[in-house]
């Protein structure tokens, strides 16, 4: 609050002669709410009570004020005794009364290290007196400007998995009607051989870790269900036998729980598919029974009827059928970190572009990860990761018209939350346009914290602290610091400094010297402002100029330091 009483203002005669023995208004006090004045969404706005003493305005008298703050003027003040004619508020001439203002103009540099005036005239009749120029406020502290551009940019994430499980699958034994037993022929099979091959593999390369070895058998659907499933038991058993010894051969050791025999009787899905392959004239009857007869004895009874068609059946598709197949699950171990690495520059193209992307997270060097970005958008041009990530590089290089470029890219390929993020900072930074930047990271929340903190930043600058301290989260940055300030909260703004990168920066000392000032700590001030000066020397000019300080001005310790 600051309070201004003026007496004995001068009195020129603009029209008429020089006015002697004439006051047409008396003792104004002024009550200005912030003192200094501050900026506020790149706004200043002023609050002014007026205050006119008993007889403090002639009856018939109009006084028109205007505060005035560097370049800018806000709306004048019109009020009018209570014998006047006109629009202003009328001031009562015996009781006097109170007037109050509020005005809010953009703010201009002109403001910083200006002075809050009052000028103005006052009429009566054809008489007007100039008030002189008065002082009533200083003028503006320009804190919120402190805001940082560490806006944060979001790059397209992988889908990298180093272990999968994986079927190696192909093998199989094949039996006569009827029999359960794994010929000498069917080992002779070329399946067979890269089966023994694959396991003998499996047991050096650390890259492949057997689970599980299935047998899966079956039989025909062909005479009594309870004797095929039974048969279906056997074949299992077989097959695992006959593996058993191909392990051996292949010095694989398998322990008795990977194996699992997995009998399923008749195979009545196999039937149909075949069925449906096959060049059979009469398939589509076939397939018919299938779907009207679902009690399999029926099903048999009326596919054996079709005579000639059935001897084909016996002929080309029901010994197929009867069969073990050996399913290995394991899991398929991908490259190391050092492998991904070494491969991204020996053989980039036999990574695939989940391996690139993952690779490139592994370098903190931001021109590795460019080269391996680069790789992505070489390789991979229609994935927009590949140039939304090589934008989010050239953003950390503080090249930001290149990201621009690349982010474009990137979002024309397919648009999402990541790249709307990422152009809602060339909408802030480079565009200066908030409302663009809003509706982009508005567009993008979804794609994490990230975009609200980018919010939070563009809240400051419209003067919305409270907002900027919600959308920041649990981010302890100089500018959530910043707008614990502005929004009166000094400890927990120290705290937050006090646990952020710039604990130690030059910004950081200078926000915690702002901090000792507006508590009125001089030691605190002092001491920050030191150490923000060691680090910065240009900030002396700044702190002997800035409104943060101003009460301290002609203290001695500030001066010593600024000085």
């Amino acid at each position: 609050m600051k309070k201004q009483s003026y007496k004995g203002l001068a009195a020129i005669a603009v029209v008429g002669a020089m006015l002697t023995g004439c006051k047409l208004i008396g003792d104004v006090e002024y009550t200005v709410q912030q003192d200094p004045v501050q900026m506020h969404g790149d706004s200043v706005k002023v609050s002014v009570t007026v205050k006119f003493p008993e007889k403090g305005l002639k009856k018939k008298a109009v006084a028109e004020i205007t505060p005035t703050l560097g370049d800018a003027s806000f709306k004048t003040i019109s009020v009018q005794g209570e014998k006047a004619t006109g629009n202003g508020q009328t001031i009562a001439y015996k009781p006097g009364g109170t007037v109050n203002y509020t005005d809010v103009v953009p703010y201009s540099p002109s403001m910083e290290n200006a002075d809050l005036m009052i000028t103005g005239t006052v009429k009566k009749g054809k008489k007007e007196i100039a008030l002189d120029p008065e002082k009533i406020a200083d003028g503006t502290i320009i804190t919120p400007y402190l805001v940082q551009n560490d806006d944060k940019a979001l790059i397209g994430k992988d889908n990298f998995v180093r272990t999968t499980e994986e079927v190696f699958s192909g093998t199989q034994f094949n039996y006569l009607k009827g029999k359960s037993d794994v010929r000498t022929t069917e080992l002779k099979d070329k399946d067979i051989p890269a089966f023994q091959a694959w396991m003998a593999d499996a047991a050096v390369n650390p890259k492949k870790k057997v689970k599980k070895i299935n047998f899966v058998s079956y039989a025909s659907p062909e005479g009594e269900v309870a004797k095929n499933g039974e048969l279906a038991n056997d074949r299992a058993k077989s097959g695992q036998a006959s593996v058993e010894k191909i392990l051996t051969a292949a010095k694989f050791t398998a322990t008795p729980e990977m194996f699992s025999q997995q009998p399923k009787g008749e195979d009545w899905e196999g039937f149909k598919t075949a069925v449906n392959a096959s060049t059979l004239k009469d398939k589509e009857l076939i397939v018919r029974v299938l779907q009207m007869y679902p009690d399999p004895v029926k099903r048999e009874e009326e596919i054996k009827n079709m005579g000639k068609t059935y001897q084909e059946l016996e002929k080309d598709i029901l010994p197929s059928l009867r069969r073990t197949q050996i399913n290995v699950v394991y899991d398929k171990v991908g490259w190391s970190d050092e492998e991904l690495k070494q491969l991204s520059v020996s053989k980039p193209d036999t990574l695939t572009v989940e391996e690139l992307l993952f690779t490139a997270t592994l370098y903190t060097d931001l021109s590795e990860k460019m080269r391996v970005y680069q790789l992505v958008v070489k390789y991979y041009p229609e994935d927009w990761r590949g140039h939304n990530n090589v934008g989010y590089v050239y953003y950390m290089q503080n090249n930001l018209g290149s990201a621009k470029t690349s982010w474009e890219k990137a979002n024309s390929i397919k648009e999402n939350p990541v790249t709307l993020n990422n152009l809602g900072i060339v909408a802030r930074v480079q565009e200066k346009d908030r409302a663009k930047a809003t509706k982009l990271y508005t567009s993008a929340v979804s794609a994490g914290p990230e975009v609200k903190y980018n919010l939070g930043i563009i809240d400051i600058q419209n003067g919305k602290y409270a907002q900027a301290i919600g959308n920041f989260g649990s981010n302890n940055t100089f500018n959530k610091a910043l707008a614990q300030v502005l929004n009166g909260d000094y400890s927990a703004a120290l705290t937050t400094i006090d646990a952020s990168p710039d604990k130690d920066s030059a910004m950081g000392y200078y926000l915690k010297a702002i901090i000792g000032a507006r508590q009125n700590n001089l030691d605190m001030l002092t001491n920050n402002l030191k150490s923000a000066i060691a680090k910065d020397p240009s900030l002396k000019a700044k702190a002997a100029k800035d409104r943060e300080f101003i009460k301290f001005f002609e203290n001695a310790s500030f001066k010593a330091v600024v000085g």
